[in-house]
């Protein structure tokens, strides 16, 4: 009878320790065992280093035309009306992202069979070479080649994400997975310097770079700089990146690989897609993956919109520097948040619960737009300028709401963990990341024409005061939430 009594207790403590977040013994006794669990495993720092450079130079050849494509356009002559620039700039990016995404899941079933080493140093090395050629190029069709072989060459992403996770387990990665989000962001950053500032580089610095392939190739350069630092991310790979990929690993031994997800996983071959996608977490992570890639290109691409469209038209009628601030200021906001808040989030909620907080916060980096509107007409003078005071409401907002952003954005990161967590096996990993990844870009595909289209329709019509794009993404952002908490895990009750 007595001991009948404890069993609710007992299993209320069972209900506790289940819990996938908890990291502090529940008995005193068993402190030393506790400290043993979460001893962090040592990450080969040469190899974790290589990987790291290897998905830094991606952003940077990935950017580095954005601030030269209009101009780039235009010397072709591709167009006699210069309002039609656009639409042959945002063709040539639009070709790069199509043909990466038609190039994913290919590169990541090679990986799996083949391994992840050769795929990320051959994609690599044709990166080099298409960017060389598209600097080189003198006309339309061959820019639009050279993109598509670079959007072909750079669908190793899942590749990438794939070695991370066969590089790291769930003690490390909380020092592992802050780090290597840093790469996208500063990548992001260095690459339009580079684009902007050798753009042109013979008749800007004549004395560094006045020879006549320059002179002939205005844009060969910057191209040529960004093809060097691919080469040293080739360089580095070579040298200190050893293949992850288990059944092809040297002196590998015949244990279980543990994971955070389920106690062990015995290794088995591949699995078909439509298997993959039958499992309940990959599904919940191919539909949030597909929302959350939609509504973050989307808010990239309504948010220079919003800036650039007049004060009148429900806008903050920036300048394109002022524009440019704002893209720095939420980049260095991005590196702040993956250097502090990230580290401390990540082990106290668990990769599932944080994915889910972040989704959350989508709705919210579109719900205060309108208010910035609202401000600036406040302090619209007689001749069209913002005062002082205004413009510093105005960037206190605009700071205010890339957090909320930036910290959204970090469901990314948490979607290459819970991936990792969640493949069924070993040899299905790369494919369960190409799966995510196909979904990720195809949204981002077609999320910039769809939320430009929707954002001038929606101020051309004056529906909802102009701001219908607004109530679609907000729905669109709660939509990514819900279909986030699928990830949430249960809470298992030990009936004894």
């Amino acid at each position: 009878m007595l001991r009948s009594s404890y069993l609710p207790a007992i299993r209320i403590l069972l209900m506790a320790s289940s819990d996938a977040t908890e990291t502090s013994p529940l008995l005193q006794h068993s402190h030393v065992e506790a400290q043993a669990v979460v001893s962090p495993t040592p990450l080969p720092k040469g190899q974790f280093a290589a990987l790291c450079a290897v998905r830094l130079v991606d952003p940077i050849a990935f950017t580095q035309l954005f601030p030269y494509v209009n101009d780039f356009m235009n010397d072709l002559h591709v167009t006699d009306d210069p309002s039609r620039i656009g639409f042959y700039s945002g063709l040539v990016e639009s070709t790069f992202a199509i043909c990466q995404l038609c190039s994913i899941y290919p590169w990541a079933k090679m990986s799996d069979a083949i391994g992840r080493r050769p795929v990320i140093l051959a994609g690599l090395s044709f990166v080099i070479m298409s960017t060389l050629a598209f600097g080189l190029s003198k006309s339309l069709a061959m820019v639009l080649i050279t993109r598509c072989l670079g959007g072909l060459f750079s669908g190793t992403v899942a590749a990438v994400h794939s070695a991370l996770g066969e590089m790291t387990d769930t003690l490390n990665r909380d020092f592992a997975i802050p780090i290597f989000g840093l790469m996208w962001p500063f990548g992001a950053i260095v690459g339009p310097l580079i684009g902007g500032i050798l753009s042109n580089g013979a008749s800007k610095y004549p004395y560094l770079f006045g020879y006549t392939i320059f002179e002939d190739n205005p844009y060969f350069l910057p191209c040529l700089m960004s093809s060097l630092l691919t080469f040293i991310g080739v360089l580095l790979g070579s040298a200190f990146l050893e293949e992850t990929l288990p059944s092809k690993r040297k002196g590998r031994n015949e244990k279980c690989r543990l994971n955070a997800s389920h106690h062990a996983v015995v290794e088995q071959g591949p699995m078909s897609v439509k298997g993959l996608i039958a499992l309940p977490a990959i599904s919940a992570l191919v539909t949030s993956g597909f929302a959350l890639s939609f509504i973050g290109t989307a808010f990239d691409a309504v948010f220079v919109l919003f800036c650039y469209s007049s004060i009148e038209s429900g806008g903050l009628s920036f300048s394109a520097s002022q524009i440019g601030y704002c893209l720095a200021i939420s980049s260095f906001i991005m590196i702040g948040l993956q250097l502090s808040v990230l580290p401390y989030l990540l082990p106290t909620l668990g990769p599932s619960r944080l994915y889910v907080f972040c989704m959350g916060l989508w709705p919210f980096s579109f719900i205060f737009l309108p208010f910035l509107n609202v401000i600036a007409r406040g302090g619209l003078a007689a001749d069209g300028k913002l005062d002082a005071s205004t413009m510093g409401l105005l960037w206190t907002g605009i700071a205010f709401i890339h957090l909320i952003n930036r910290i959204s954005t970090l469901a990314y990161s948490m979607s290459m963990m819970l991936i990792n967590e969640h493949a069924p096996s070993p040899a299905c990993l790369s494919q369960c990341h190409g799966i995510v990844q196909f979904s990720m870009c195809f949204a981002r595909a077609f999320a910039p024409f769809l939320s430009s289209s929707l954002y001038a329709f929606s101020i051309d019509k004056n529906i909802l005061g102009g701001y219908l794009w607004v109530v679609v993404m907000i729905a669109i952002s709660f939509f990514a939430g819900f279909m986030s908490r699928r990830l949430l895990p249960y809470r298992k009750t030990i009936v004894l």
